[in-house]
């Protein structure tokens, strides 16, 4: 890590949920030299989301990609219970499942514990950010910051801008994207934003052409990764992602943007189903 990458990343962040994405984002702020706190809803998940880091942490270092002994990188982690604790955090970063309810008690209740300089942001995939941060008291210091899954290897993170986020704070967002390694791509607050969008729709259309019998969901895959140098297929990234999720995005964007993102039948059964992609084994693919 070079000292001017550790320069333009905060000294102390935050993060809302220890799951995929949460333990994830700890991660790449913890290897490029960051004091992180996260924060878990009770024992359980607080343990969880420390393994999580620990493992990805340990990987890291056997790739080379991380120098020194892992407890150094671990005795700037901190899991936690207490909100409290994002008190003098300068960026927080809420990563609890996409659920608006959620998404809004989550960020109102982490927003009062917060100094009056400190950014909070939401790894939200598709939710507005205007809308959110209507809810809150700052919304000058409210921006999207979307990671993206599996966060260790991605090379994006989306900057996405509500009406009422400070330029200050964009600016600080692209510092911080280049800080941990990652290219910013920075869009305007709009329904799916530009990569959920893009990537539901084709996501969705893949699932048709499986509806319809016109491929297998591996030969639809290949014709993007093969075709279009997609490092994954829809379907595969759909399976990873967990189609609950992916519903979740679907039906939100259809209430916003029109029938062309309507889930098809497929997706509705397979959910109904339990069928929710690589987190239960099953999906458009089968995981072992």
């Amino acid at each position: 890590m070079s000292s001017a990458e550790s320069a333009m990343v905060p000294a102390r962040v935050g993060v809302l949920g220890g799951g995929r994405m949460g333990a994830g984002i700890a991660h790449a702020f913890l290897i490029k030299g960051a004091e992180v706190v996260v924060v878990e809803r009770d024992e359980e998940a607080a343990a969880a989301a420390r393994e999580r880091v620990n493992a990805s942490a340990a990987a890291s270092i056997e790739r080379g990609v991380l120098e020194g002994p892992l407890e150094q990188v671990l005795d700037r982690l901190t899991v936690s219970l207490d909100r409290g604790d994002f008190a003098d955090r300068e960026l927080v970063i809420e990563a609890v499942p996409e659920d608006w309810a959620l998404k809004v008690s989550s960020l109102k209740d982490v927003e009062r514990h917060l100094n009056d300089g400190a950014v909070l942001a939401s790894n939200t995939s598709s939710l507005s950010v205007t809308g959110l941060s209507a809810e809150l008291v700052h919304p000058e210091n409210f921006l999207g910051l979307h990671f993206f899954n599996p966060v260790p290897a991605s090379a994006l993170i989306e900057v996405v801008v509500g009406a009422q986020t400070a330029p200050e704070w964009v600016a600080a967002a692209r510092a911080w994207t280049a800080g941990l390694g990652k290219t910013a791509v920075v869009v305007n607050d709009a329904p799916g934003f530009a990569s959920s969008r893009l990537g539901v729709a084709i996501a969705l259309e893949a699932m048709r052409m499986v509806e319809d019998g016109v491929a297998t969901a591996e030969d639809i895959d290949n014709a993007m990764v093969l075709g279009y140098k997609h490092p994954t297929g829809p379907l595969k990234t759909t399976d990873i992602v967990g189609l609950d999720v992916r519903l979740g995005i679907a039906e939100y964007l259809a209430s916003t943007l029109g029938e062309r993102f309507d889930p098809p039948q497929i997706l509705r059964d397979k959910v109904a189903a339990g069928e929710l992609g690589r987190k239960t084994g099953q999906g458009f693919f089968t995981w072992t």
